[in-house]
């Protein structure tokens, strides 16, 4: 099958190797522009780019897919297919109509749950115990089309987005692969969504941090996990804003108002929340590593016995 790649971070790499690995034709493949990193500021590749130049495809960068010189590529790659994983950027309907076979998703979600930019993250946040990747069909629409495949998985208790977005990656490639032999085989029987249970993820944001401590421990632990690493929840503690990475449920009442420091020591610092109290196990602050808070503790110690947060 010759195929076209669109793609741009981590999650798509395992993807665009699993075609190569079934040897499949890869015509092109179209990721984001490069990105200044660092101090220097250099520009650096995508992680799909780095693949796709290692293996000598041409790659192509397009900051506007709405002009006919784009068209004009796709048109001349040939391709039988599109295939779709994490691009970033909304296909127009010249791009979406133009390979004969179709142009095919690979979506970090059960479809239609979790339409849009960061399903992975939402599954977690929302407490969920199942989610997986689903195939479809590209629409104009995002993520509307008809649905061609799905993988489902269990969620870890104490799972992050950044653990699933590796577990998810896996499986998306198994099932862009099974879906690519599928439609190449004629064996594909599409299914339409019904919009009626679509629900949506949006993009996540640093607005998204602070914890309210009058939630239930249980959603924020939920928060914690589903916001790693970015842009992670954090919570406030002798003046300085923290990173939270990890806390535990402990099913206890305290009697005290949510954000009050019931305990801390050598295990954590153990919050009052709105139902039971969590127990934060490891913080990162600014300009520094991860680490346990008790080893935070040492070179920053809270001098009080209970403190509102």
């Amino acid at each position: 099958m010759r195929i076209v790649f669109m793609g741009t971070p981590d999650f798509a790499v395992k993807s665009l190797e699993r075609l190569y690995n079934d040897g499949h034709d890869i015509a092109g493949v179209f990721t984001k522009e490069d990105k200044p990193r660092n101090r220097g500021m250099k520009l650096s590749f995508s992680p799909v780019k780095e693949l796709a130049v290692s293996r000598g495809t041409p790659v192509y960068q397009p900051h506007d897919l709405k002009n006919e010189s784009t068209d004009t590529i796709i048109n001349n790659l040939q391709c039988d297919i599109i295939a779709v994983v994490a691009y970033g950027k909304i296909l127009t309907k010249e791009i979406i109509d133009a390979p004969p076979l179709g142009c095919i998703n690979i979506h970090g979600s059960l479809l239609p749950k979790y339409r849009g930019a960061s399903p992975v993250q939402h599954a977690i946040l929302n407490g969920d115990k199942e989610t997986g990747v689903t195939s479809q069909y590209v629409a104009e629409k995002i993520d509307s089309g008809d649905i061609i495949f799905n993988k489902k998985t269990l969620i870890g208790d104490d799972e992050t987005s950044e653990e699933l977005f590796i577990r998810l990656s896996i499986l998306g490639a198994q099932l862009l692969s099974e879906t690519v032999d599928a439609i190449s085989g004629g064996f594909v029987e599409p299914i339409p969504q019904d919009n009626a249970n679509a629900t949506y993820a949006p993009r996540l944001t640093k607005n998204m941090s602070p914890i309210d401590w009058k939630k239930s421990a249980y959603s924020i632990k939920c928060k914690v996990r589903g916001l790693l690493p970015w842009p992670a929840a954090t919570m406030e503690l002798g003046g300085n804003i923290l990173k939270v990475c990890s806390v535990d449920v402990i099913a206890k009442m305290s009697g005290m108002q949510p954000g009050s420091i019931i305990m801390y020591g050598k295990q954590g610092i153990e919050v009052a929340c709105g139902d039971f109290t969590v127990l934060v196990k490891e913080v990162q602050a600014a300009g520094s590593k991860r680490m346990h808070v008790y080893e935070y503790l040492k070179g920053n110690p809270i001098n009080c016995d209970f403190n509102q947060l």
